[in-house]
């Protein structure tokens, strides 16, 4: 009877397919794994405007409104909240961002109440209560003005990431004023959540806010 000797070459093959062949397995079953995981976790808002969240800065406001009444992001507890920075005598971006934002109201149909537009102004030298609440007038009755005094605006500018500068006109009355464009978005939680551009429309605008109301 002959007897087959296996060769230590023989043993080094096997255990070199063995492991393959488990390196394989644990391959397939970590992709299954993750796959599953993936599987389960919520999908992300796709948002048309920046997404903010977690961001350190825009974190709110302590002002007095167009009424005298200081309001915080609290006062708008369970409404999407969005911030935009202009002054009344603004030739175009401020009243066409107001308008935008009406329109946006109306685009959410039922949900409109649950949207509260705030317009704080970088010019309070011009900007009174009784101005402020004319020109909020004109869009939108519930929409709030916050006027800054000329000592807290820098820094609420400065909170806000938002750039103003007083421009000069041929009369001292006749300045205008330089600003940001952008508006900042919270949740109904008091979160900030996205920052949209300037002339992004109004039906991207409704889009995001619909999101933020439905996953908030």
């Amino acid at each position: 009877m002959k007897l087959h000797v296996t060769r230590p070459s023989d043993f080094s093959g096997r255990r070199s397919a063995i492991k393959n062949i488990a390196s394989n397995v644990a391959l397939v079953l970590a992709a299954g794994a993750f796959g599953l995981l993936a599987g389960c976790a919520p999908d992300k808002p796709q948002f048309k405007s920046i997404d903010l969240t977690g961001a350190d800065y825009a974190q709110g406001f302590t002002l007095a409104d167009h009424n005298g009444q200081v309001r915080t992001l609290k006062d708008f507890a369970g409404k999407v909240v969005v911030v935009f920075f202009g002054f009344t005598q603004c030739p175009d971006v401020c009243p066409t961002s107001m308008a935008e934002l009406a329109e946006v109201k109306k685009l959410l149909g039922a949900d409109g109440s649950k949207l509260q537009a705030i317009f704080i102004t970088v010019d309070p030298e011009r900007d009174t209560p009784e101005l402020l609440k004319a020109y909020m007038g004109n869009f939108d009755p519930t929409f709030v003005a916050l006027r800054p005094t000329m000592d807290q605006l820098p820094q609420v500018a400065k909170d806000f990431k938002v750039y103003y500068k007083k421009v000069d006109g041929k009369t001292p009355g006749s300045y205008t004023m330089d600003h940001s464009a952008g508006s900042y978005i919270f949740d109904g939680q008091g979160r900030v959540r996205l920052y949209n551009r300037y002339g992004s429309g109004a039906e991207g605008l409704a889009s995001d806010i619909r999101l933020l109301l439905k996953n908030t």
